[in-house]
């Protein structure tokens, strides 16, 4: 197999190149002004729902009656940023309170819904 042809094209390629990268890379050098600025970021509110043993909610650590939360997700649903939930439970409350105050916040609008967990250190 004659690979002559193959090593000319190869040659012609890498002549192309070393001669187009300088001129790629040719800018003009100038002094530009300097400005310090921090992107203004409204960080979402967040609205922490405590749900005790017994199931008494509360909203950000206010007793809150349990008829009374929708319509609490509802105005926090139209806020611009949308707040965040953070949902906290005693370990002994009841799976179906938890799941009615997701169920509630998700039906009025709230995407951003989350559980607060303790952490526990690992143990060697």
């Amino acid at each position: 197999m004659n690979t002559t042809p193959l090593v000319d094209i190869m040659l012609v390629l890498l002549i192309l190149f070393i001669i187009t990268i300088p001129v790629m890379h040719h800018a003009v050098k100038i002094d530009l002004p300097r400005a310090t600025s921090q992107p203004n970021e409204a960080k979402p509110q967040t609205i922490t729902i405590s749900i005790d043993t017994l199931g008494q909610v509360y909203w950000n650590e206010q007793p809150l009656d349990r008829a009374a939360l929708p319509g609490r997700f509802a105005e926090a649903a139209k806020r611009e940023p949308q707040p965040e939930v953070h949902i906290r439970a005693d370990r002994k409350t009841l799976y179906e309170n938890v799941v009615e105050v997701m169920s509630d916040a998700q039906a009025s609008g709230l995407r951003r819904i989350g559980f607060v967990t303790e952490l526990i250190p690992n143990h060697p």
